[in-house]
């Protein structure tokens, strides 16, 4: 039978470089060091653990069991801590029997890993990665429970999708993980109503309708603020209402003043606006680039001049981001948060920010520069390159240089002699104002909203679930254990690819072990494989989940106006995806280590913002491109292919309507205010109160405070003889005031006043 291991850390004893023979004895003495420090403190913390080999050279896989006693006492602990927090608990001071009561599966692991980790402060041991004392500690994580990953992975499929029980997974991965589910799933069984809308006014209606664009304002503020709603009963029902309060500090935590750390929160400001410059001004350029130039280009290679925007991006802005992403990390540790929750939200702001540039930024170049300004942009592009400008000749003259003389003529002709034709067929750039301006994609917006909400939705899939395998096969290959598509450490040890287990060579007159041995020592081996093998796994990352799902979010609520079936997408694409992530947790990286938690974070306030910014898009699409009265046209278009209700009249300037579109969309957020108020007035009546989850909630602060007062008698006046107080007085009466508390006079009072009646 396998043992039962709780926890694995991975102890890093060499830092995987050459080293000198002074500094390998230095290391190994500090190493040995540490090593001998970490078994201690976890064993005076009554845990068992024991170190074995690691699949890479220099790694320590440290095993640690948490005995049934001292879990017995740390679940009796957090109870206490729950009851005098103010969190629902039943019977905090009785002992309970987890023969009779087990934990789940994610308790059992969080309080181990909590107690490991949290500070002696907070009655842990204070063992935590990135710690100052425990440098070599490298990470921390949980073994996976095959047998139930496949018993889930075999629950989703379209016959049993109802089946699935939420609740399972919060038992398995804690409550982080199970509230993204809960999340992912509602916001999925929402995208049904605003899907079928947006199919019937796709077919049915008008582009750009204002009554399509005020139901999916609403659509988004009703989904938001029942969410708000949503998540506050789960926390309910799942008693982790205000667990905040008990959040353990973080071991990196140190104290300081107040307004300490709120300089460091507002000294990350102006990287973050720093950086968000420079993104916004690097993917402007490359819009303008693919959007303008490479219409205008008509030389040899124009067509794989087109990739070339797309080769920009991929190879400037993943390293912006990632650039971005190490200074954020920093900043974050450097803000010095007291609680790990804190600082993920923090984290995840400035993370998010800029990748909502990246998401966002392209449609809106689209949807406010290049349909109302694009035939302006590509005249003055044009004039800018052909009409005798010097400064386009001084910049364009050494790219021009390096090729052939009768390829650049027609370019050196234009800025020599004005008049001058250029040579047939020997055109570099497109001359003709008129046959520029009709390269203007009239579908761009269109063709934008099926690449955000279809294309890289099916990219981004395959980025999860498919590129794991080639990436094992790969590695495999690399490492000559031949093409496998199992974890990087399958076949440890050997190297034959036979999943690691070593053939026993018995020689003769040599006495072999007891069946019994063998077979417990081929289960260790078997065992030892399967943990190397998960060691070898990435951690999980909860934040690129969210950031997705809220990310398509608002794909759908900014700018579905331009695209109404953008929702149909996004909804195909949500019953896979609450599949896909199921088969990611669970094959391809490591088990989430159980978390508390009573809210998505700072999630739900990006949903906030989203919404409200969906108004401000909303209100401007409808307003520039609208098509006329008597108009009619296909949803496809927008005014590059037919006229709309403002862009095409002929006595207003663009720049006056996007004026306009600025003030109706300042007007359109005030409404939002209001709207938004009254939605959740609404809900919070229909959906809240007078629910169970109301009246639970309304109870836990006052049965917490009466148990705490009746565990001292003092909480029941009509109980207190069992105190002795009311025996206290009743020998105060009988010492001598018996007499003047037994003869009332009211009721005599009373009778004398009838009689005189």
């Amino acid at each position: 039978m396998a043992p039962q291991v709780d926890l694995v850390l991975i102890f890093r004893s060499s830092p995987g470089r050459v080293l000198s023979k002074p500094q390998a004895r230095e290391n190994a003495r500090q190493a040995t060091q540490q090593y001998t420090r970490l078994l201690e403190a976890l064993g005076k913390g009554r845990l068992q653990a024991v170190g074995k080999r690691g699949e890479q050279e220099g790694q320590l896989l440290v095993l640690v069991h948490c005995p049934e006693q001292t879990l017995k006492r740390l679940a009796q602990r957090e109870r206490y801590s729950d009851f005098l927090c103010g969190l629902p608990t039943v019977n905090p001071t009785g002992a309970r029997d987890l023969s009779q009561e087990p934990l789940s599966p994610a308790d059992r692991l969080r309080l181990v890993h909590t107690y490991v980790t949290s500070t002696h402060a907070d009655g842990g041991l204070g063992v935590a990665p990135g710690s100052s004392d425990w440098d070599r500690v490298e990470s921390m994580m949980v073994l996976h429970d095959h047998s139930f990953n496949q018993e889930w992975i075999r629950t989703w499929t379209t016959l049993q999708h109802g089946s699935v029980k939420f609740d399972d997974i919060r038992k398995q991965f804690g409550d982080s993980v199970a509230l993204y589910f809960h999340f992912l799933s509602f916001y999925t069984k929402h995208l049904v109503f605003i899907s079928a809308t947006g199919v019937l006014f796709y077919f049915f209606a008008p582009p750009y309708s204002t009554l399509y664009s005020s139901l999916l304002l609403l659509w988004s503020i009703t989904f938001v603020e029942s969410w708000r709603i949503r998540q506050q009963q789960l926390s309910v029902r799942w008693g982790t209402k205000g667990s905040f309060r008990v959040e353990k500090r973080r071991a990196q935590y140190t104290p300081l003043s107040w307004w300490r750390k709120d300089l460091r929160a507002l000294a990350s400001l102006p990287v973050i606006l720093f950086f968000s410059s420079v993104l916004a001004v690097l993917l402007t350029g490359i819009f303008v680039f693919e959007a303008f130039v490479t219409q205008l280009y008509t030389g040899p290679g124009h067509k794989l001049v087109a990739f070339s925007p797309t080769i920009l991006f991929a190879a400037l802005v993943p390293q912006l981001l990632s650039v971005y992403r190490s200074y954020a990390v920093s900043f974050t540790n450097w803000e010095n948060h007291g609680h790990q929750s804190t600082h993920d939200a923090s984290l995840t702001i400035k993370t998010f920010s800029l990748s909502a540039i990246v998401a966002y930024l392209g449609i809106a170049l689209s949807a406010f520069v290049y349909v109302p300004f694009g035939e302006e942009v590509m005249s003055t592009v044009q004039y800018y390159l052909f009409h005798g400008n010097p400064t386009a000749a001084k910049w364009l003259g050494p790219i021009l240089s390096v090729f052939p003389a009768n390829i650049t003529a027609s370019f050196n002709a234009n800025h020599t002699a004005k008049d001058a034709k250029p040579p047939v067929n020997a055109t570099f750039w497109e001359h003709d104002s008129v046959s520029a301006r009709s390269k203007l994609n009239p579908k761009r917006l269109q063709d934008q909203m099926f690449a955000f909400t279809v294309t890289n939705q099916v990219v981004n899939t395959f980025l999860e679930i498919g590129l794991p395998f080639i990436l094992r096969a790969v590695n495999s290959v690399r490492s000559g254990k031949g093409l496998s598509f199992a974890a990087p450490a399958a076949g440890a040890g050997n190297g034959n690819g036979n999943g690691g287990k070593k053939k026993r060579v018995m020689f003769e007159g040599q006495s072999a072990h007891s069946e019994a041995e063998q077979l417990a020592d081929q289960e260790e081996r078997e065992f030892m494989d399967r943990v190397k093998r998960e060691v070898a796994l990435p951690a999980y990352d909860l934040f690129t989940d969210y950031s997705e799902m809220v990310t398509q979010f608002g794909y759908v609520s900014l700018w579905s106006t331009i695209w109404p079936l953008a929702p149909v997408m996004s909804l195909i694409n949500n019953w896979l995806e609450l599949r896909s992530d199921a088969f990611k947790i669970t094959v391809h990286v490591r088990r989430p280590i159980p978390t508390r938690t009573d809210t998505i974070g700072p999630w739900l306030n990006t949903l906030e913002f989203l919404t409200w910014l969906s108004a401000l898009t909303n209100s401007a699409l409808v307003y520039l491109f609208r098509p006329g009265k008597n108009e009619q046209c296909k949803p496809v278009g927008t005014s590059l292919s037919h006229a709309h209700h403002h862009l095409s009249s002929p006595d207003a300037s663009q720049r006056q309507m996007l004026l306009s579109a600025l003030l109706i969309a300042l007007g359109a957020s005030h409404g939002y205010i209001f709207v938004r108020a009254a939605v959740r007035h609404t809900l919070e009546r229909v959906l809240w109160r007078g629910s169970k989850e109301e009246k639970e909630a309304d109870g836990t602060e006052t049965l917490v405070k009466e148990e705490y007062l009746r565990s001292l008698g003092v909480a029941d006046v009509v109980g207190a003889e069992e105190t002795g107080v009311e025996a206290g007085v009743v020998a105060e009466s009988e010492a001598g005031s018996a007499a003047f508390w037994s003869h009332d006079e009211g009721l005599d009072e009373l009778s004398r006043g009838t009689k005189e009646a």
